[in-house]
Parts: C-alpha cells; structure tokens; sequence
C-alpha cells in the first residue's frame, strides 16, 4: 500500500530542520532525502537512516521533542550515565521504572506528594532509583523535586554533576534560602535537584529540629512530587526520622545481596516512625 505524503511535507520538513538545527544533517542532506522519499515512499526519518546520513537514535531524539519526551543523546555528559531514564535507549529497563512510577501515583502520590525512598543498607542503589524515578515523574510533566539527604554519603551532586556548593543542609542552618540551593539546571524539563549541600557532622539533629518539616510543607507548595534520597535506615537514624516526617517510604532491596530478615526489619523501623511501608523495589542494575 502506498503511503499519502500530501500532508506529511510540513511535519517531514520539521524533523529535518530539527536534525539540521542538532547539526545531524547539512541542507543538501535534505534535499537528497526528499528526493529519495519520494522514490522509496518511506517517512522522512526512515529515508534518512537508510541513506546512513543519521542513527535511528538521532531520529527517535527529534521525534521525542516533537512529543514533549525530551531524552538525552548517548553522548551527552551532562548526567551521569548509570540515570538510563534520561537517555535513549535501555527501553527495557525504562519501561520496568515507568511501572514503578506508575503504581507509585495511584498507591501514594493521589495523596501525597512526598515519598522517602531508602534501603536496610548501603550499596543497595538507592541514590540510582531514586534519580531514574525522579526523571521519570519529570517526563510525566509532573513539577519534580529531588532531594539528596543522605548528609553522610551523597551521590545526587555526582549523578547530575552538580558543585554541591550549597544544599539541604545549608538550609537547615540558615545559611542559604531554598530558592538559591536548588539546582534547576538539570537539561530535563519539570526536574530540579537539591543537592546535600555541605558535609555537616550532625545530619541526624538537622533533620531532628523541626527545620525540615516546614522545609517539606513550602517545598510541597511548589512541587507535585518531592522524591527523598535516604540513608540506610538500619544503619542511621536520620533515615527514620525522615520517614517519620513524610509518613511514606519506598524500600530497594538489591538483587542476590539483600536477605528477607532485612526487608522486615526495615519495615518494623518505618512502622516505628508511624509511617506506612508504601512497598519494595528490587534494583538488579549494575
């Protein structure tokens, strides 16, 4: 069956210019592909990834920002590369984070806006759910705040290479308002990061003073979803004291390495805290 080019031309010229304005195509690059569309009677983007002038990549990326669906090219560094959800390609795993999302605002977030994501110990990869969750909220079109408070072992400020000159715990003390810290530079729309801010010796009595929860109420004016990257609650207690305050938490149990005893036992702590054990994610990513 032949396919109605009639009215395709605006929509054909726009993802060229798109590829041309990205620097994947010069102008005669066009006209060659034109010529041949009409010949071959493939789309334009088809024509040009069989002409090897693009990747089916190059192509997809234009098509995602016609969409609204903005992704990362493989070879942009601005966001570390294990944060998959930002880039193309991986659509396996993407699609196994969209699930999570997915269940996620019809168990927690119709009535929240906050979630605590944590684990019974480090090295769970929590720090990595939580910014592939995050960007994909963000995608959503959902206003999104991710906050790192792990304030003793941060990994935010590497994943999104942010100075992490200031942060959360700046502040906490007063040392800089919120607007200032948080970092809306990220290249994804509808996502910003606040990052640890400076290595305090007391993150437990931060968190403990009252501070964050008026933090949490005026960041929940200005954000629907408000992702928090939490310590290990089996091994520090700001962990539960975050969770006390969000009343909701996430736990990661990482694949061939956390044992169901610790899964309950970080389920009995979030009770403690009064708040409810909204489920359990397994992170195999390596």
């Amino acid at each position: 069956m032949k396919k109605n080019f009639s009215n395709e031309k605006t929509k054909l010229n726009k993802i060229g210019e798109m590829l041309l304005e990205a620097g994947k195509l010069k102008p005669a690059d066009i006209d060659a592909i034109i010529k041949a569309q009409q010949r071959l009677e493939l789309y334009f983007g088809e024509v040009a990834v069989k002409l090897g002038l693009v990747t089916k990549e190059d192509v997809m990326q234009v098509v995602s920002q016609q969409f609204g669906y903005v992704k990362l090219s493989l070879d942009d560094n601005s966001i570390d590369s294990s944060i998959i959800t930002a880039f193309s390609g991986h659509e396996d795993m993407i699609e196994s984070f969209r699930r999570l999302r997915n269940k996620l605002l019809l168990y927690w977030f119709l009535e929240n806006k906050c979630l605590v994501i944590t684990a019974p110990h480090k090295k769970h990869g929590t720090s990595h759910i939580c910014a592939n969750l995050a960007v994909m909220f963000s995608k959503l079109g959902k206003k999104t705040l991710l906050i790192d408070a792990n304030m003793h072992s941060p990994s935010q400020k590497n994943n999104f290479k942010i100075k992490n000159r200031v942060g959360l715990s700046d502040v906490l003390v007063n040392r800089v308002n919120v607007k200032e810290a948080i970092y809306k530079d990220t290249g994804l729309d509808n996502l910003s990061i606040l990052s640890s801010g400076t290595l305090p010796p007391n993150p437990s009595e931060l968190i403990d003073n009252g501070k964050f929860i008026k933090l949490k109420e005026k960041l929940e004016e200005f954000y629907e979803i408000v992702i928090i990257d939490s310590p290990p609650i089996l091994e520090l207690g700001d962990a539960q004291t975050l969770i006390a305050i969000v009343k909701g938490a996430l736990i990661v149990a990482r694949k061939h390495n956390t044992n169901i005893e610790d899964i309950e036992k970080a389920k009995e702590q979030i009770l403690v805290a009064q708040a409810k054990p909204v489920g359990v994610v397994l992170n195999s990513f390596k």
